[in-house]
């Protein structure tokens, strides 16, 4: 039985880990870091920083969040959407899997959620 509880407790500490610094203030994000990530998740196949391709433009995406005013919400939808492999919906109708960030590092992924909410 212990051994099941643990393995159970060891995913759900690490996903509140990923959201307590989801909720915690946004600082200068690392763009070269950010971008990098972002180009080994292939994240740029469907969005660019600013026109929207198959995805919102992430300046698009940082503005929706900023007139929502909760910067809190901002990132903890953001890592839930890049994280979980959730459905995207398109603009024809059909919905896909979202691919899922290729990192494990909360930081790295923390750090890539600033900079696209930075973006103006």
């Amino acid at each position: 039985m212990k051994n099941k509880l643990s393995r159970i407790a060891l995913p759900i500490a690490a996903v509140s880990i990923l959201f307590a610094a989801a909720a915690s203030p946004a600082t200068a994000a690392d763009e070269n870091a950010a971008r990098t990530l972002a180009r080994q998740s292939n994240c740029f196949k469907c969005h660019a920083v600013d026109k929207k391709k198959e995805g919102p433009a992430w300046k698009e995406t940082a503005e929706k969040y900023r007139k929502a005013g909760d910067p809190a919400k901002a990132q903890a939808r953001l890592l839930t959407h890049i994280t979980t492999g959730e459905k995207a919906k398109f603009d024809d109708g059909h919905e896909e899997e979202h691919p899922i960030v290729k990192s494990k590092d909360q930081n790295e992924i923390k750090n890539l959620i600033d900079w696209i909410l930075s973006l103006k």
